[in-house]
Parts: C-alpha cells; structure tokens; sequence
C-alpha cells in the first residue's frame, strides 16, 4: 500500500534535485576550466573529449537527481520503474549524441591532421555518425524493452531490395571507401584527371568527390568515375615536386659563365621565394642546338604543386636582370629573304597571277609591295 506524500518527501525529492543541479553547474566550471588546460596541448582530440564532456556529465547529474527524487516519493513499483526507464532513455539518448559528436570530431580531426590544404572526409564522418547512433538506438530500444531481433531481420530483408534500387549510389559509396582505404587520393591532394579536369581534393563524401581548381571554382566529381579513371596524384609519394624552366642564350654568349649566372640565380631563388626548397641545388642542362641559340633546360624543386607558379616568375624575371647585366644574349628569331630579277614576260615585280593560284582572272597583292633594287638582299627581322 502507498502512503501518503508528506513535506518530508518534498523536501528530500527537492534536496536531491538540487544536488543534481548543483553536481550539473560545478562540473560545467570544472569541466570548463579543464577545457582551458587542454586548448595547451598539442593534441586536438582532448579539447573534443572535453567539450564533449561539458554537455554530457550535466545531464547525467540532472538525472541523477531527478532518480533520486523519484526514490524518496511514495510511488508505485509500475510508476517508479517507468520513470526511471524514462529517464534512463533520455540518458541514453544525450549519451548516443555526445558519442557520436565525439567520434566525428575526432574522424575530422584526423582527416585535417593528414591534409596539407582545407579538406576532409565526410564519407567517413558520416559513416562513424550513422554507425553510433544505430547503436545508441539499439540500445535504446532494448532498454525499453523492444526486441530488437526482428528489426533487424525486417532491415536484412528490406535492405537487399534498396541495394537493387540504389545500385548507383551504392557504387559510389563504396568506391569512395576503396578510394580512401587504399590512399591513393586523400583530402588536400592535388591531382589531374586523364580527362582534364585537375585541382585540389576538398572533400570526399558518399557520393562525390569535390574537387577545387585554382581559378577557386568547383569541380564535382562521382567517385566512381573517380575510381575508374586515370589520375595523376602531385602530392605522392611526396608534396615536392621538379619543376623544369626552359631558357635559350646566343651562339656567341660564353656557356661557362650562363651556367655559373644561371645556378646562381636559381640558388637565390630557391633561398628567397616561398614555395622553394633551400636545400635544393639547382643544376643546369645544355640540350640542343636550336635555328638561332643555345637552349637549355633549368631544374629547381618546389614545395607543392601550386608553387612552381611564382617560383617561375621570379626565376625569369631575375635570370633576365642578371643577363642583361652580364652582357649575355637572349636571342630571337631572324629570317633573311632573297629578291630576284623578274623577265619582261613575267607579271610585274609584287603581283601573281591567277596561274599562279589557280583563281579565274584575277590578279592578287602581295603583302610586301616596296621592294629593294632586282638583285638585291633584305634582311626581315621577326
């Protein structure tokens, strides 16, 4: 037999409400504080695990109390154990989604920590977040006393005929798994496609595969025509990469002293511009004899791929100053062309005629009609 609520119960319902209020509010300034302490730390996840906390141990407090406030009232069996199974399921429930938060965060952390540029990994965030709160349901439900069996038998059923339906979608699920489980292409990267297509891997997702151009625009990519075509990926097996300048100098210019000017220039460069590797030394190849110069190739190295950009504008531009100081020749091309007595029988010196170009009666300009002297030679410079 129940008894009657007396002000003793109220008062000992409302001291442990209390108590959990007061456990819910200094573990947040704890928790806080402690929060501060780990933004001190290198590693990310501790600042996760604690935020996480600052959510979750409040609402266990405030739950605590309140299950220990329904202890001390005069209630039924059947209504005492169904407020505590609601409470315990909502317990279960903050729990699930802090866990679940605490597990993405960390998925994140972990796709950024390995990224040289912004870029992440939502299939995989998605696939922890859905994975956890399956759980958490699971359990939720079996805490409340449904049986979870035939649901998931209903699931195994009904989910052969959404993989028939979702065949595509499905395709590019899991090929964007195998695309991350076998690293061949990884958020940050930066890769050209056999189709043209090329930029830097902002994000791999369940379905597609973003992919930023350095013009800043987008390029969306299914990942299994990701999967299926030929990529170059510059940032494997390292971010660094060759970078080959081409030059060319003047029959006449000394090749020991280009080859001194040019190492030194590249050195310097390599030393000064962001993107260059210090460490590198520069090394300079003659390759052909060319109409009118000497060419040559220069090969410097580059941090990553978006670098050889400015690393070439001022080698150029610097290799330029230091020829021009030097005396030393850039060339340009140079054509000579030899004019010839024309026969009186001939058309008039600067027009063809039509046998000549197979039109009917008509008579056409040259381009160049001030000639020099019959016999002469003019040198035209492009």
């Amino acid at each position: 037999m129940i008894r009657a609520l007396t002000l003793h119960d109220v008062i000992l319902a409302a001291a442990a409400m209390a108590a959990g209020i007061a456990a819910g509010l200094l573990s947040r300034v704890a928790l806080r504080w402690l929060g501060v302490r780990a933004q001190s730390t290198r590693w990310s996840g501790d600042d996760i695990i604690v935020d996480a906390l600052r959510t979750l141990v409040p609402w266990a407090s405030l739950t605590a109390g309140a299950a220990a406030a329904v202890g001390v009232l005069p209630l039924s069996g059947t209504i005492r154990n169904t407020v505590h199974q609601v409470l315990l399921a909502g317990l279960i429930l903050v729990a699930t989604v802090t866990a679940a938060r605490v597990a993405t965060d960390l998925v994140r952390s972990l796709a950024l920590a390995r990224s040289g540029v912004a870029g992440s990994a939502t299939i995989f965030i998605n696939i922890t977040r859905v994975a956890v709160l399956a759980m958490g349901i699971l359990v939720l439900l079996q805490t409340l006393g449904v049986s979870v069996a035939p649901l998931l038998t209903a699931l195994g059923v009904g989910g052969l005929a959404v993989a028939l339906a979702l065949q595509d979608t499905l395709a590019n699920l899991f090929a964007g798994v195998h695309i991350l489980a076998s690293r061949t292409v990884q958020p940050g990267d930066y890769i050209r496609l056999s189709s043209g297509e090329e930029g830097y891997v902002v994000d791999i997702n369940w379905r597609n595969t973003v992919v930023r151009q350095l013009p800043n625009n987008l390029v969306i990519i299914p990942n299994a025509q990701l999967a299926g075509t030929i990529t170059t990926n510059f940032h494997q097996p390292v971010r660094q990469m060759s970078l080959t300048v081409l030059a060319k100098v003047g029959y006449g210019a000394d090749l020991e002293l280009v080859e001194t000017v040019t190492n030194e220039v590249a050195a310097k460069v390599m030393a000064e511009v962001d993107g260059g590797v210090p460490d590198f030394e520069p090394s300079i190849r003659f390759h052909t004899f060319g109409e009118s110069s000497i060419d040559f190739s220069v090969n410097l190295e580059v941090c990553e791929f978006s670098d050889q950009y400015l690393i070439k504008h001022e080698f150029i531009k610097q290799l330029h100053q230091r020829f021009q100081a030097e005396g030393i020749e850039v060339p340009f091309p140079k054509r000579t062309v030899v004019l010839h007595h024309q026969d009186q029988d001939q058309p008039p010196r600067g027009r063809r005629t039509t046998a000549d170009t197979g039109l009917p009666k008509a008579v056409l300009p040259l381009q160049k009609t001030d000639e020099p002297p019959a016999g002469d030679t003019a040198t035209l410079v492009h």
